[in-house]
């Protein structure tokens, strides 16, 4: 398990991430126009896309392309989700986190941090944009090389409000006493795993995609006691597998 961490600024006086070029702030603004227009419109989420240096997320030789809404070979037969996905899903979790901050009505009570777990690390990208917007990100990879390199990442933005572990995915975070307000999936199961259901507090909310052939984008709201289940829209994602690579 990694050190706990606390979110810091993603740029520190050693390393400057701006770019140059195709991976400058300029070119990084443009992505937050074709985000707007596509229907991205929490301020909270432009923002934290337009703060995570997409480019240092792929390998040297693709980083002109990071800026481009499109997904990205990140190795290990793994894929960078394109931007939207990215933003659109993040978009999901904070709504969730408002809702579910909304339902605890009580104000005598200190208010609980809001914890939200990540099944699938990849290169670090969708848990960089979770961290601007949430307090606490917990995230899960089933392939070691991958892990060490989002940690890495991690450690250069100065990031430290992520937790992460090498695990098994299809059973959420190893520590089954844990409850999240949000989990989050970035790659598709066949059906939902029953074990993220059972790790959502009372009024969490599950986003991820579901399927094989034909996958949706699907949130699953925890609510007095049962499971309120809603289509959100069609996406292409890669397989959510089980088992460790290179533990």
């Amino acid at each position: 398990m990694t050190e706990p961490t606390k979110r810091g600024p993603a740029k520190t006086a050693r390393e400057n991430f701006n770019g140059i070029g195709m991976t400058s702030l300029r070119t990084r603004q443009r992505l937050i126009g074709r985000l707007r227009d596509k229907g991205i419109a929490d301020p909270v989420v432009l923002a934290a896309m337009a703060e995570v240096p997409r480019h240092i997320f792929v390998d040297e030789a693709l980083s002109h392309r990071a800026y481009e809404d499109a997904s990205l070979p990140i190795g290990y037969n793994q894929t960078l989700s394109q931007p939207y996905i990215v933003a659109r899903m993040t978009q999901l979790v904070v709504s969730a986190i408002r809702e579910t901050a909304a339902s605890e009505v009580s104000d005598t009570v200190s208010p609980r941090r809001r914890k939200v777990l990540e099944i699938g690390t990849g290169s670090g990208y969708q848990t960089a944009v979770l961290a601007q917007c949430c307090e606490t990100v917990y995230s899960v990879e089933r392939i070691s090389g991958l892990l060490a390199q989002a940690q890495d990442r991690f450690r250069r933005l100065e990031l430290k409000n992520i937790h992460c572990q090498l695990a098994d995915g299809m059973l959420g975070w190893p520590d089954r006493r844990q409850r999240f307000d949000v989990i989050i999936a970035t790659a598709a199961p066949g059906a939902v795993p029953q074990p993220l259901l059972d790790q959502l507090i009372e009024g969490g909310t599950l986003i991820l995609p579901v399927g094989e052939e034909r996958q949706h984008l699907t949130t699953i709201r925890r609510q007095d006691g049962e499971f309120v289940t809603t289509r959100i829209e069609e996406v292409r994602f890669v397989p959510l597998l089980s088992g460790l690579v290179g533990s």
